[in-house]
C-alpha cells in the first residue's frame, strides 16, 4: 500500500496504464496530422518528433504519480500544451489524482488540462471555421470530466474495499482473542475441577496411611480394610481425573462427564465416612435448586471435608445443608480440633479455599471460613436460590 492507501502496482499494471494512454492519444494526433496535411505548411519536424518525445516524457512521468501525484498531474496536464499525444497521459494523471477525492487537488489539475488545450492551437496553427470555440472548450471540459468521474469511482471502491479487508482483520483479531480467551477459561475450569478430584481423593487416602502407620494396635482385619480403601481411593483419584482428562481429548460432539449435584452429597460424605472420616450429614433442604448451585453446594462440601481429613485428622466433621426455593441454600462444614497425629499429610497447596470463593462467587453466593474458639473451623456459604414462581401472574 502506498501512504495514500492505494495498492502498489506491478509492472504489467504500470505498462498496461502507460499503453492506454498512448493509444488514447494516437486518434487524436492522426487526426491534427491530418488537418495540418490539408494546410499549406503540412506538419513540421516538431509534429513527427518534437510532439512524440513530449508525449514520451509525460508518460515516463506517470510512474511516479504515486509518490508525488499533484506534482506529476500538473506536470502532464501543463506539457499536454506541446504535444497532442500527451492528451492520454493527461487524462490519466487527471484521472489518477481524482482516485484521491480531494476536491482542490481534482479541480486544481482539470482546470490546467482545459486552460492547456485551449493554448495548444498556438503550437499547431489550425484554421478552424467560426463558431469552433466553444467546442473546443466543451470538448477538453466533457473528457475531463469523465476522466474525473471515472477516477473519484475507483477511488470510492478503493475505500471499500479497504474497509472490507480492516472489518475483516478486525473480525480475525477478536474471533482470535476470543478462541484465546475460552482456551483460558477452559484451562481454569479443568485445573479447578482437577483440584477438587485429587485433593479430596488423596486427602482421604493420606489419612488412611497415616492411620495405618500411627496405630500400631490395629487387627489383621482392620488393616486389611485399611489397605483396601487405599487402594479403592487411588483407584478412585484416578478414574475421576481421567474423566476430566478427557475432556481435553473429547470430540466436540462427545458429551462431558457428569457434574457432581446436590443429590449426591450424600454419597460424598458416606465415601469419607467409609475412608474413615468421622463425618455426619444433617439437611433439611426441600426441592431441587439449579444444576449451577447444586453443583456449587457439592463443591463447598467437598473443601470442607478435604480440609478436614488434611488438617484435622480424627477430629468429628458435621455437615449441614438448609434451604428451600426463595429463601436460598445454606451450607455449613465444621470440625472439631484433630484428635491424632499423623505424619503423612499431602502439600496443601494454598489455593482451595481461594478456588472456591471464586466458584461461589460466580453462583452468587458468599463464602466464610474462620477458626472456632475450641481451635476447630467453620466453613459456610449462602447460595442463591429464587423461587421460579416469583415475578409470575396467576
Amino acid at each position: 500500500m502506498n501512504t495514500d492507501g492505494a495498492p502498489r502496482l506491478g509492472w504489467w499494471q504500470q505498462t498496461w496504464r502507460l499503453a492506454a494512454a498512448a493509444a488514447l492519444s494516437v486518434p487524436v494526433w492522426l487526426y491534427v496530422g491530418v488537418l495540418l496535411h490539408g494546410q499549406d505548411a503540412g506538419p513540421g519536424a516538431w509534429f513527427r518528433i518534437g510532439d512524440p518525445l513530449v508525449a514520451l516524457g509525460c508518460l515516463a512521468a506517470l510512474l511516479w504519480r504515486r509518490r508525488f501525484p499533484l506534482a506529476v498531474a500538473l506536470t502532464v496536464a501543463i506539457a499536454s500544451t506541446m504535444s497532442t499525444l500527451a492528451t492520454g497521459a493527461a487524462l490519466v494523471a487527471l484521472g489518477s489524482i481524482s482516485t484521491r477525492r480531494r476536491p482542490v487537488e481534482i479541480g486544481a489539475v482539470a482546470l490546467a488540462y482545459v486552460t492547456a488545450s485551449q493554448f495548444a492551437g498556438g503550437v499547431y496553427p489550425l484554421q478552424n471555421p467560426p463558431g469552433m470555440f466553444w467546442l473546443q472548450l466543451a470538448l477538453p471540459a466533457l473528457t475531463a470530466g469523465i476522466a474525473v468521474a471515472a477516477g473519484m469511482a475507483v477511488g470510492a471502491r478503493r475505500v471499500e474495499v479497504r474497509s472490507l479487508r480492516d472489518r475483516a482483520e478486525s473480525a480475525e483479531r477478536e474471533q482470535t482473542a476470543r478462541a484465546a480467551q475460552a482456551r483460558v477459561l477452559e484451562r481454569n475450569r479443568i485445573a479447578r475441577e482437577m483440584h477438587d478430584v485429587l485433593a479430596h481423593r488423596i486427602s482421604l487416602v493420606a489419612m488412611q496411611a497415616g492411620v495405618l502407620d500411627h496405630r500400631g494396635d490395629l487387627g489383621a482385619e482392620e488393616n486389611r480394610l485399611l489397605v483396601r480403601g487405599i487402594a479403592e481411593g487411588s483407584h478412585q483419584a484416578l478414574e475421576e481425573l481421567r474423566d476430566v482428562l478427557g475432556v481435553l481429548r473429547a470430540d466436540p460432539g462427545h458429551p462431558e462427564p457428569p457434574q457432581p449435584s446436590l443429590d449426591r452429597v450424600p454419597d460424598l460424605v458416606a465415601d469419607a465416612r467409609a475412608s474413615g472420616l468421622d463425618a455426619t450429614l444433617t439437611t433439611t433442604v426441600t426441592g431441587t435448586p439449579a444444576d449451577a448451585v447444586g453443583r456449587t453446594c457439592y463443591r463447598v462440601v467437598q473443601e470442607g471435608l478435604t480440609n478436614a481429613a488434611r488438617h484435622a485428622p480424627g477430629a468429628p466433621v458435621r455437615i449441614t445443608l438448609a434451604g428451600a426455593a426463595g429463601e436460598g441454600l445454606g451450607v455449613d462444614v465444621r470440625n472439631d480440633p484433630a484428635t491424632e497425629r499423623t505424619t503423612h499429610r499431602p502439600p496443601a497447596s494454598g489455593f482451595g479455599l481461594l478456588g472456591l470463593a471464586e466458584r461461589v462467587g460466580l453462583a452468587g453466593g458468599t463464602l466464610h471460613h474462620r477458626p472456632t474458639p475450641d481451635n476447630g473451623y467453620v466453613l459456610t456459604a449462602r447460595l442463591p436460590w429464587p423461587n421460579p414462581t416469583h415475578g409470575k401472574s396467576p
